[in-house]
């Protein structure tokens, strides 16, 4: 433990070095290579985050078998439409951080980190509630078949009780983010992430605990990541320090904070929402098909985690130089994160595509849920870079505290398709092939709106910087 302290204390030894190693200047200097140094611990993270949560599906598939496998699974558009509204607030602190970190605007910094981590924890708090109280009936509302609902159940209350621990490291790692700081986290997510699989094979193979072992051993390794980011937190020797004591939540951040994140919440949510429609079209083909939808859904979660890394990026890099008023440099971080973001996902996704049989197999030996799963990863893997695109236009906007209207197309563009494609399209063509073609369908639609949209916001925002200059 010792020796996870020392890595926290930063900048002890040069207290009048603005930035410690592990920050990046995102304001000066070559972009392409900060973009990678940036968004390759990032990605790393969102990937070994759901490796381990794969560890989870894997061990209860293998040793407590299919029921088991599709409960859990089952629950996870669920349990992202929950938590995605408060998830997607965390970016308005990264956001209003980085703002405030780039001007040297230190008061603002330490007041902005104070409120968001005090906003973490409230909401973590009611997350326990929600997940409580609401769990079955979300369940019962999705059709869960009967013979894995109540083990669904179980897993979702479990789950829950960890929301606290989940926020704070959210928001605190959203705070290290906005100061270029993507390697502690993942560091962290490492130690906590093994902490997770050790735990998934002692309490299910061992104890023969199926979900609930999955579920208290999340529970745990959350708790010990969280513990080491606000650590981290409270060592550092800047103006992001924590100190429980400042704990406050006061409005005029707060208000700033909502302006961006509360919007990328409810996008996120109600994209969430139509998986969770999507996810009871799925449930009506049964447990093959569903086991199905887990594996690939989770091979999606991979490639969704490293186009996003790149979108976490452009937003951070483009706060950053909008609170210096560098707009040249903006663009320059917009079309350097489309060169990037497009390559990871033509690569990963094609990959996917090609080895999905194989992957697959990991998840489980049952070949007609191998057969399903490759239907879903037929539509959804090589074309996943027009994903990444769709969601670069509103990490620009978001960073350049632009986040209502960009919120309002996604919600039109992604989920109207999907809901137009569930309700009207695929009752008169059953198949899951046909289901999942609203994938790249609803991606090309909105990526058309959200250019149109960041052109404007760009042209009025390049007008406002030009005045105060």
């Amino acid at each position: 433990m010792s020796a996870l302290l020392s890595i926290c204390e930063t900048g002890k030894e040069e207290k009048n070095v603005k930035k410690n190693k592990y920050e990046i200047d995102m304001c000066n200097g070559s972009i392409m290579d900060k973009l990678i140094s940036f968004s390759l611990p990032l990605m790393l993270s969102g990937i070994l985050q759901l490796m381990f949560n794969a560890v989870d599906i894997v061990v209860v598939g293998r040793f407590s078998g299919s029921e088991a496998l599709a409960a859990v699974g089952s629950t996870t558009a669920l349990i992202n439409m929950f938590t995605n509204l408060f998830i997607g607030v965390s970016l308005g602190t990264s956001v209003l951080t980085a703002r405030f970190y780039a001007a040297g605007r230190d008061r603002e910094v330490s007041e902005t980190v104070h409120t968001s981590i005090t906003l973490a924890l409230l909401s973590g708090i009611l997350m326990i509630f929600v997940g409580l109280f609401f769990s079955r009936g979300a369940l019962e509302l999705m059709d869960t078949p009967d013979d894995v609902i109540d083990l669904s159940t179980l897993y979702m209350k479990i789950y829950f009780m960890g929301m606290p621990f989940f926020m704070l490291y959210n928001y605190g790692a959203a705070v290290l983010r906005a100061v270029g700081d993507t390697k502690r986290p993942l560091l962290f997510l490492i130690i906590s992430g093994i902490l997770n699989a050790g735990l998934n094979l002692f309490l299910v193979v061992v104890f023969h605990m199926g979900v609930a072992g999955v579920g208290i051993a999340t529970v745990v390794s959350q708790m010990l990541s969280c513990v080491l980011v606000l650590i981290c937190l409270y060592q550092a020797e800047s103006s992001y320090q924590l100190r429980f004591s400042r704990l406050m939540l006061k409005w005029t951040y707060l208000k700033q904070i909502f302006q961006v994140g509360v919007p990328a919440g409810i996008q996120s949510t109600v994209i969430n929402f139509s998986n969770v429609l999507l996810q009871s079209s799925v449930n009506s083909f049964g447990s093959i098909a569903m086991a199905g939808y887990t594996a690939a859904n989770n091979i999606l979660g991979f490639l969704y985690a490293s186009v996003n890394s790149v979108t976490q990026a452009c937003m951070s890099f483009t706060s950053q130089n909008y609170g210096v008023g560098k707009w040249k440099r903006m663009d320059r971080v917009l079309l350097d994160c489309m060169i990037l973001t497009t390559g990871i996902a033509l690569v990963l996704g094609g990959g996917s595509y090609l080895f999905g049989p194989e992957i697959l197999k990991i998840y489980t030996d049952n070949e007609e849920v191998v057969r399903s799963g490759m239907e879903i990863l037929s539509f959804t893997t090589v074309t996943y870079f027009l994903c990444g695109l769709m969601d670069l236009f509103p990490g620009a906007l978001r960073g350049m505290g632009r986040s209502g209207v960009p919120m309002i197309l996604s919600i039109l563009g992604t989920v109207g398709t999907r809901i137009v494609w569930i309700f009207w399209i695929f009752p008169a063509h059953r198949s899951l092939d046909i289901l999942f073609i609203s994938y790249p369908v609803s991606w090309i639609l909105t990526i058309l709106m959200q250019v149109i949209c960041f052109w404007f916001v760009r042209r009025k925002v390049h007008e406002s910087i030009r005045s105060r200059a």
